[in-house]
């Protein structure tokens, strides 16, 4: 019976199903691994399906992070207060940009020089405040982020004067601009306490981009992968279940272990997607002629 299920008029007339057929779903990586690998007479002679199903989601896991496509994206408006709150499946940003009237995307720039300390509230003689619990008494934003917040050219290094001379001791002092520095996108820091994302004061009013890492496990729609990393998902999935058990033979588990980075290896190349034609017009304005 071919993969294919439904019709050709179903399919193109059905947005949500566009592009379905390049992706395996995990539910059915799992069976299919039931059925090549564990039984009377295979490497795996018997395993629980919750062991299969955890390693399963565990290389889900780890082939977002470097090897599959799992960018996501969440386009906003930045309102005065200047914070965005990192999504609900969030786990390392890839970039953070913010468009210009063109729709032209310019980079923002993480500050290196600031940040949004747990700000503890004290008295008139700057004795630490507590609440009925006797806990400490915080404030919801530090005096760090607020004069941050309020300044008009946070982009701006202050150690350094008109001549552009660097005057910081911290940084041995220096005659030029700092490359680091040098551009007028504004910045952004990462509270991880608050899961929030604070901007500088000219970011206010833009449209800004958080091109960021999932993990491929917030919903069960997104437990699919590309049809180009099955097989490392097998591999990922048979080595971590005989490194794992007792009784298995080092040799075995070392073989998978090579044969799980070769497969990894494999789907990296092939979901690089690269193009001779592509390739091609990058190296013409190369000084070597390239024939095709």
């Amino acid at each position: 019976m071919g993969l294919f299920q439904g019709t050709q008029q179903n399919y193109y007339t059905t947005a949500s199903s566009f592009g379905n057929y390049q992706t395996i779903s995990l539910k059915d990586i799992i069976n299919n691994f039931e059925i090549a690998y564990v039984g009377e007479g295979k490497i795996i002679p018997k395993q629980k399906r919750s062991n299969i199903v955890f390693f399963a989601k565990r290389a889900l896991q780890e082939l977002s992070y470097d090897t599959l496509k799992s960018e996501k994206s969440q386009e906003i408006e930045i309102s005065p207060n200047l914070v965005m709150a990192l999504p609900h499946d969030y786990v390392n940003y890839v970039k953070i940009t913010w468009k210009d009237t063109s729709g032209v995307e310019r980079i923002i720039y993480q500050a290196d020089k600031t940040s949004n300390p747990l700000s503890i509230l004290q008295d008139g003689s700057y004795n630490y405040l507590f609440d009925s619990n006797n806990n400490l008494s915080t404030s919801t934003d530090s005096d760090t982020w607020l004069d941050f917040k309020a300044s008009s050219n946070a982009t701006s290094d202050t150690s350094v004067d008109d001549s552009g001379f660097d005057t910081s001791t911290s940084n041995g002092g220096r005659f030029g601009l700092e490359p680091s520095k040098a551009q007028s996108n504004g910045v952004f820091y990462i509270d991880p306490l608050k899961s929030r994302i604070h901007f500088s004061a000219d970011i206010n009013g833009k449209t800004v981009t958080l091109k960021y890492i999932s993990d491929s496990l917030a919903t069960d729609d997104e437990m699919k992968v590309h049809k180009f990393v099955e097989e490392a998902i097998y591999k990922f999935i048979a080595h971590s279940i005989l490194a794992s058990s007792s009784g298995v033979q080092e040799y075995i588990v070392a073989r998978f272990k090579k044969e799980k980075f070769a497969a990894v290896r494999n789907a990296k190349l092939r979901l690089s997607n690269l193009k001779i034609e592509d390739l091609t017009q990058v190296m013409r304005g190369k000084s070597k002629q390239i024939k095709h």
